[in-house]
């Protein structure tokens, strides 16, 4: 920890030195101001809940007004993190990280690390920073911990959106965008005075977009990627009541009834053959009908590139029967602030929320067009000894029977979310002039979230009723609505918080802030799922099966709920015990309750008129959670316990040149405690036992880095920004962790900390045939799974080096100004999880931008002719996901049988046993390659291009 003080220490000396910092866009109107000067104009911000100008914050910031966003092209939360350093989004799931700090998984009651704040109202969502210009006036990203004056687990940073507000005198404007892929955007806006001392503002947009960004091959089935259909309506009302008291109010409803389009919607591309395994989870797997050997016959594929993955030749191609959708109704955000001005003080309440239900169907039954085949009667199962054979051609549908069994193997998922939230905050802050400023508050929040996820084969009759059970089990499923998997949970979160901070100027230069905070969190709900699993030979695995071959059979019991606790006092943070019902559903409750206290200490120094030299130190927090839902039903530890960050930074902000040069620097250095990470464990058992997706807390990581911002205006006219950041990140800490992806720790890279050996019993678990089992072994290989040490890899979607650029030049002629732009923006490859493996990163990546913005003489027309990713280059908005493949086919037993591998051939690890493609480590031929590793990317828009015209009255 010395060392890195000293670093700190010594690298602000520098930058003093050299006075080389960065700037955050801090102009509202670039274009305007060029014209008469080059002097960079003042940008107000509230990062402080105090409005102060930009360069006086001793916090790390970018902050864009709604002018720079239309000039250089920010239009959307991609485009903030291009000029943001450290921050990351990924628009695919809706996850947002700063300097490698952000939440790791879609289940909702683990909390975000980012805080989104819209009008001071928590969102749970990053969306609302996508606002088109038209509606907000500025976007401020506050990066690091904001453990004191933020209310809810900004352990990472906070994201302020602030609208634009009614206007005194009347005001209105109209714009309109079209642009390729059938884009179209319309946009109204009108503010002005109802009465004395109220005003009004009311505002629109509605966006359709109707080609997407990934092609559909197969014939008559819609393209993907933003193909949206959406609207929003926001109406806002302001009124000061005699000379103390200032109100304000806004309301917006917002629906989205898109195709392929949104956060959920496809968004990259999977960069392998098909997986013909058998199943997927617990069905059958659409890619089986592609399976060497003749175990499926009657097969129908409406792909034209039939077995083979189409985007192999193209990312931005795939093949699928269903049309992906995703809709948000019944959604409507609302905040409230009263401000009342005593002599020397504020009070001021802000209040609101939000209500929203989202809905994603998709298709993840495998990424081909396959949709139906038949199971071959020649099917054998290798599992079961030929005594145990039904008939010497078994068949998973038919009991005794040899007769092949028809599969409709689109495998469809229905994600939703019931959202509701509201929150009430008290501040009261001094206004006086003196050298001690103080602010203190209360903050109250509640939340309440409804999730329910399932997965469906629709055209599967056998699934239409009730479906059979595990002999034993006390339910059995009863109309399971073609539902193969049915997971509900439900969850509230309540949080309170009381904070105060004082700032004392004791010389005329010198200034110390110190604030506190403490936090409580409380978060409770339920979990009810059921599982069922269908014609695969999984269904056969475990003992109680053995013999019974139907094509359907409920699998809800202990072994996919486990953990949990017997009825009875239950521990801080444990889920309850686990309860069945007669609809074949089996319950889980869950009860966690964690506080801290967090707070910061620094120091700033103000020598003379634009210069800032700050030192601080800030705690953050973030409460505990539950892994549960979609991603880890019924798993055996879905709880986790709080994370904790010590950030010590320091920074200098400075005006160069009669302020022609703005620059900001910080440099800064995170003690990053329990790190809340999700890690799948890969069922080892070789029977029917789900895959397990546990949350652990990483004993101590750090991130560390320098960030850049600077706005440089050398001539009249002339605009450049550039902004660098430098963001080593790494584990400090952890050990004896199993690569899923990699279990035997084979991989280029790996760190074991034992070396490779075989089995020495038969299975992982006792029993009388084998009483020394040894629970680590993987009996699909034959080897015991090693654990790693992982210290030194890197944290999740943190890109170790950032670059943007942008050019901007006014030429003012007769009738107006006419402003070209060109930006560019190159970002290093990330890593998606905790290994550091090839098969997580994703490519180092750079886009060029370009734009012209033409402004009529006194400003009431402007048109905008833009091309983003000018060149067509890939780019990736987030680490790739390595997965390795757990569907088999067939076994080797078979694929012996077949002639496909030679009878007795060993399952050496890393090697693909001979020439057959696909076999992977354990010997199980998947279609993906050796070791069964498919990747999984993320990609940004491709080119787009378009005129946008606006109109001011």
């Amino acid at each position: 920890m010395k060392h890195k003080v000293r670093l700190l220490a010594s690298s602000t000396l520098l930058v003093a030195v050299t006075a080389f910092s960065p700037s955050a866009f801090a102009q509202t109107n670039p274009a305007a101001q060029a014209a008469a000067s080059n002097t960079i104009e003042e940008l107000v911000v509230t990062a402080e809940k105090r409005a102060q100008s930009l360069q006086d914050v001793p916090v790390a910031i970018s902050a864009f007004s709604s002018q720079t966003r239309d000039l250089v092209g920010i239009n959307s939360i991609q485009d903030l993190t291009n000029f943001t350093p450290g921050l990351n989004y990924s628009s695919g799931n809706d996850r947002n990280s700063i300097r490698g700090v952000g939440r790791l998984t879609n289940s909702h009651p683990i909390a975000n690390a980012v805080a989104l704040y819209d009008d001071g109202i928590f969102s749970d969502s990053t969306v609302p920073a996508g606002k088109t210009p038209i509606f907000t006036d500025r976007v401020e990203v506050l990066r690091g911990p904001q453990g004191t004056l933020y209310g809810r687990n900004s352990i990472g940073g906070a994201i302020n959106v602030i609208s634009k507000r009614p206007t005194e005198d009347p005001y209105a404007e109209i714009r309109a965008t079209v642009a390729n892929y059938g884009r179209t955007l319309l946009e109204a806006a009108v503010s002005g005075p109802l009465a004395p001392n109220l005003q009004y503002r009311l505002v629109g947009n509605w966006e359709k977009q109707t080609d997407g960004y990934f092609t559909n091959v197969v014939p008559g089935k819609p393209s993907e990627g933003n193909v949206i259909d959406q609207w929003t309506v926001e109406g806002q009302l302001q009124a000061k009541v005699g000379d103390r008291l200032d109100l304000w109010g806004k309301v917006d409803l917002t629906g989205w009834n898109n195709g392929g389009g949104g956060p959920g919607a496809r968004n990259g591309y999977t960069a392998a053959p098909y997986n013909f395994g058998e199943f997927n989870a617990l069905s059958p797997n659409a890619g089986f009908a592609c399976a060497p050997g003749g175990v499926v016959s009657n097969v129908v594929n409406t792909s034209p590139t039939g077995c083979t993955n189409p985007a192999s030749t193209d990312p931005r191609k795939f093949a699928s029967n269903f049309a992906q959708q995703v809709s948000l109704d019944d959604t409507y955000n609302f905040a409230f602030n009263a401000n009342y001005h005593f002599d020397n003080f504020d009070v001021k309440y802000i209040g609101g929320g939000s209500k929203y239900h989202y809905k994603l169907e998709t298709d993840i039954s495998g990424g081909s067009g396959i949709s139906s085949f038949t199971i071959n009667p020649a099917t054998f199962n290798p599992l079961l000894s030929v005594a145990q054979q039904p008939c010497p051609a078994i068949n998973l549908g038919h009991p005794g029977g040899c007769a092949g069994l028809t599969v409709f193997p689109e495998l469809t998922q229905t994600f939703q979310e019931d959202f509701l939230n509201f929150s009430h905050e008290i501040n009261i802050a001094s206004t006086g002039n003196g050298p001690l400023q103080w602010l203190g508050g209360l903050y109250y929040y509640k939340e309440h979230i409804i999730q329910p996820v399932f997965q469906s084969l629709l055209q599967q009759p056998q699934l239409a009723g009730a479906i059979a059970n595990i002999p034993g089990l006390p339910a059995a499923a009863l109309d399971t609505q073609n539902r193969t998997f049915d997971d509900r949970p439900d969850v509230q979160d309540e949080s309170y918080a009381v904070f105060g901070q004082i700032d004392w100027k004791f010389t005329d230069s010198l200034k110390l802030t110190a604030g506190l905070r403490w936090s409580h969190d409380h978060e409770f709900g339920s979990e009810a799922g059921r599982d069922v699993c269908f014609a695969t030979t999984a269904c056969g695995v475990t003992p109680q099966l053995l013999g019974q071959f139907t094509p359907a059979i409920d699998v809800t019991g202990p072994n996919f709920f486990t953990g949990g606790v017997p009825a009875g006092v239950v521990p801080n943070g444990q889920p309850g015990g686990v309860t069945f019902t007669p609809d074949g559903f089996g319950h889980r409750s869950y009860d966690g309750t964690w506080s801290a206290t967090t707070g910061t200490l620094g120091v700033e120094w103000d020598p003379s008129p634009g210069t800032l030299v700050y030192a601080r130190y800030n705690r953050g927090y973030k409460q505990g959670g539950f892994q549960v839902g979609a991603v880890a039903f019924g798993t055996q530890f879905p709880s986790t316990n709080p994370e904790h960050l010590n950030d010590y930074e320091v920074g200098f902000k400075k005006d160069f040149f009669n302020r022609t040069l703005q620059t900001d620097v910080a440099i800064f250095y995170y003690d990053y405690q329990g790190l809340q990470a999700p890690l799948t464990v890969v069922n080892n058992t070789g029977g029917l036992a789900p895959t397990q997706n546990i949350f652990l807390n990483v004993p101590s990581a750090f991130s560390e880095g320098i960030e850049f911002e600077s706005t440089w205006n050398p001539i009249d006219n002339l605009r450049i920004l550039f902004n660098y950041s430098f963001n080593p990140t790494g584990i400090n800490n952890l050990s004896g962790i199993v690569d899923p992806t990699d279990p035997l720790a084979l991989a280029a890279g790996a760190k074991p900390l034992t070396a490779l050996q075989a089995c020495s019993g038969t299975g992982t678990t006792a029993t009388a045939a084998n009483p020394n089992p040894n629970p680590g072994c993987d009996v699909n290989t034959g080897f015991v799974q090693r654990g790693q040490n992982l210290k030194g890899n890197v944290l999740p979607n943190a890109a170790r080096n950032k670059v943007a650029l942008d050019l901007l030049y006014t030429y003012e002629m007769e009738r107006g100004s006419l402003t070209p732009s060109i930006s560019y923006v190159w970002r290093d490859q990330e890593y998606s999880g905790l290994f550091k493996r090839d098969y997580d990163a994703s490519p180092a990546w750079d886009q060029v931008d370009s734009r012209i913005t033409w402004k009529s003489k006194e400003s009431h027309f402007t048109v905008i002719a833009y091309v983003k990713n000018l060149f067509d280059t890939l780019g990736y908005d987030s680490g790739v996901t390595g997965t390795r493949n757990t569907g088999v086919f067939p076994l080797s037993t078979i694929a012996a049988a077949k002639g496909l591998i030679t009878p007795g051939a060993p399952s050496v690890p890393g090697n693909t046993n001979g020439a057959v493609p696909g076999l992977s480590q354990s010997g199980l031929i998947t279609g993906f390659g050796a070791n069964g590793i498919t990747r999984n990317f993320a990609l940004t828009p491709p080119r787009t291009f378009g005129v946008e015209f606006q109109y001011r009255f």
